[in-house]
């Protein structure tokens, strides 16, 4: 039996659906993500779980029992917003303990545990403070503090790090995970940004238009997508049909790749841009031991794009006529605009999409 379990869960509002026959399950103590492009469901489906809204259809379920009919405050369950809404009125300590108090734990005891919950989230010495004196990322760990502290059975995340700059999101990221290892408490974050959902999750659950598309691992989900539209809402932009028979993946005239995954007829097909490797001379059968190191797949390519993005070089490369590859090398490779080079496509990073997609089907990529 799954710790949580979303069966069938539908909703509309004035008509419309937000969310439409979800089936959805986590596992005790993971972190999972609801991954996808505004509007797709997230928040609604979180909000739901919460109590907030109340599904058309469909249950909910928590430990086996059913919390269609449970008052949000009775569902043991803690809901972090973006911007964590403290009590500006309150201390830090007060913010952290209000949900102790409530609960009718003495004053002595709630105040203990809320000194011990800051230490916790590496904000000792934070509980005389009031929210105006914080920052960003410290404001958003004293709204973790206060919902951890009533040791809940589920923590919902809407959207925790969205207001924060970059820098420091990627700290806060760092600092989920680590809390979740140290207090094992079973995590279901919303997020629209796929690094963060990569980072922090341990299984992501992908939507579109109410609907899930895909439950994976991170790197499933980012090497094995289930068709286009996944594979571009998660970064891809190579994107080509073959006919295949078998291994033997033939692209155009002349250009024909081998594949590590059989595959028959005409497919639609994938390689990641960090995946492909730009190169000055062509590999030999000598050059490396394995698939991917021999002469396998490499083929000669003209530079018709170069562009420096301080990380990465995003190369495109012409490899036939009308047939272009996105790739994305070290910044430390130079290559000239119109220089000939060799490009090898290794064998296990060709994936073809178990459903065939139409290739106007798009997905924004927030």
């Amino acid at each position: 039996m799954s710790y949580l379990a979303l069966k069938n869960l539908t909703k509309r509002f004035r008509g419309t659906p937000a969310v439409q026959d979800l089936w959805l399950q986590a596992e005790q103590g993971e972190i999972l993500s609801l991954l996808g492009p505004s509007g797709c469901g997230k928040s609604t489906t979180l909000q739901m779980i919460a109590g907030v809204l109340h599904p058309d259809r469909g249950t909910i379920e928590l430990e086996g029992q059913t919390l269609n009919r449970v008052p949000s405050e009775k569902r043991d369950i803690a809901l972090i917003l973006q911007r964590g809404l403290l009590f500006p009125h309150l201390t830090v300590g007060e913010n952290v303990a209000f949900g102790l108090k409530m609960r009718g734990v003495n004053r002595v005891e709630r105040e203990e545990k809320a000194i011990a919950m800051l230490q916790q989230v590496q904000l000792v010495g934070f509980a005389d403070r009031r929210p105006a004196e914080l920052s960003g990322g410290q404001a958003q760990r004293v709204a973790v503090a206060r919902a951890l502290v009533i040791r809940p059975k589920l923590l919902l995340l809407d959207e925790p790090l969205s207001a924060l700059d970059a820098n420091l999101r990627a700290d806060m990221q760092d600092f989920i995970v680590r809390l979740q290892k140290q207090t094992g408490v079973t995590m279901l974050l919303v997020t629209h940004d796929q690094a963060e959902a990569v980072v922090i999750s341990d299984r992501i659950a992908l939507m579109f238009e109410g609907r899930l598309r895909q439950v994976d691992t991170p790197e499933q989900l980012y090497r094995q997508p289930r068709d286009q539209a996944t594979a571009r809402f998660m970064g891809g932009v190579n994107f080509f049909s073959a006919e295949a028979r078998q291994r033997q993946w033939t692209l155009a005239p002349g250009v024909v790749l081998i594949s590590r995954y059989p595959a028959q007829g005409t497919i639609q097909w994938t390689i990641r841009p960090e995946d492909i490797q730009v190169l000055a001379e062509p590999l030999s059968s000598a050059s490396g031991s394995g698939t991917s190191g021999s002469g396998m797949n490499t083929l000669p390519a003209t530079v018709v794009a170069n562009r420096f993005t301080g990380i990465q070089r995003r190369l495109t490369l012409a490899i036939a006529p009308n047939l272009m590859l996105q790739a994305w090398v070290a910044p430390i490779q130079e290559w000239a605009i119109g220089q000939s080079v060799w490009v090898h496509l290794p064998p296990e990073a060709l994936w073809c999409f178990s459903e065939m997609v139409s290739t106007s089907s798009t997905v924004e990529v927030l």
